[in-house]
C-alpha cells in the first residue's frame, strides 16, 4: 500500500507529523489508541471482500494477520500506556471493535484522528465519532490516501462537515 500513498505522505509529511503528535500528546497525559486492521488470508473476516476497497484488501492480500503487512510501521508503535482496539475488519473503526467501550471507560469526550486512508478509514470513523457525540478533530496534515484529490476533497470538504479540522501545528498549540 504504501506506493500507493508514498507521495501524499509526502506531500503533508505526515508520518513525522503524527508521530510528533503521539509523542507530545503522551507527554501530556493523553490516551493513545490504535485502530490496526487485520484480516485472515482467507478474506473469512473480510466484510466485503468483493467490492471496493475491501476487495483490493482481499486481492492484494494486504494488512494479513500475524504478517509484516498487519504490522505498525516503527514510528507509530503503541508505547506503553497506549491502547491498541480490537477487532477492526472494516473501515471505520467503531463497528465490531472495543474502540467505543475503551472511550467510554477513559471518559473521553474529544476524539483527534489521523492515519490512512483519509477519505476511507479516517473518514468513516470520524463521520461516526460525530453522530456518538463524542467531539472530533481530524488533523489534515497527519493522514494520506492514494491521490491528491481524495486527500483534498476530505480534508477541505467533508471533514469540516463531521469534525474540526486543523493541521498538526494548530492542535499542538491548543494541547
Amino acid at each position: 500500500m504504501y506506493g500507493a500513498v508514498k507521495e501524499s505522505m509526502e506531500a503533508t509529511g505526515m508520518l513525522e507529523k503524527a508521530a510528533n503528535v503521539a509523542k507530545v500528546a503522551r507527554e501530556k497525559g493523553c490516551t493513545l489508541m490504535h485502530a490496526p486492521i487485520s484480516f485472515a488470508e482467507d478474506g473469512s473476516d473480510n466484510p466485503n471482500k468483493k467490492l471496493g476497497i475491501l476487495n483490493g484488501c482481499f486481492e492484494g492480500k494486504l494488512f494479513l494477520k500475524d504478517t509484516w503487512n498487519s504490522e505498525f510501521v516503527e514510528e507509530m508503535t503503541p508505547a506503553a500506556g497506549d491502547v491498541v482496539i480490537k477487532g477492526k475488519k472494516g473501515l471505520d473503526a467503531f463497528p465490531g471493535t472495543d474502540l467505543e467501550a475503551q472511550l467510554k471507560a477513559r471518559k473521553i469526550e474529544t476524539v483527534v484522528l489521523c492515519g490512512f486512508l483519509t477519505n476511507c478509514c479516517v473518514e468513516s470513523t470520524m463521520r461516526t465519532a460525530f453522530e456518538k457525540g463524542f467531539n472530533t478533530i481530524t488533523l489534515t496534515d497527519c493522514c494520506a490516501t492514494t491521490s491528491a484529490d481524495g486527500h483534498r476533497g476530505a480534508t477541505e470538504g467533508t471533514f469540516g462537515l463531521f469534525s474540526s479540522p486543523m493541521t498538526a501545528e494548530d492542535f499542538l498549540a491548543k494541547l
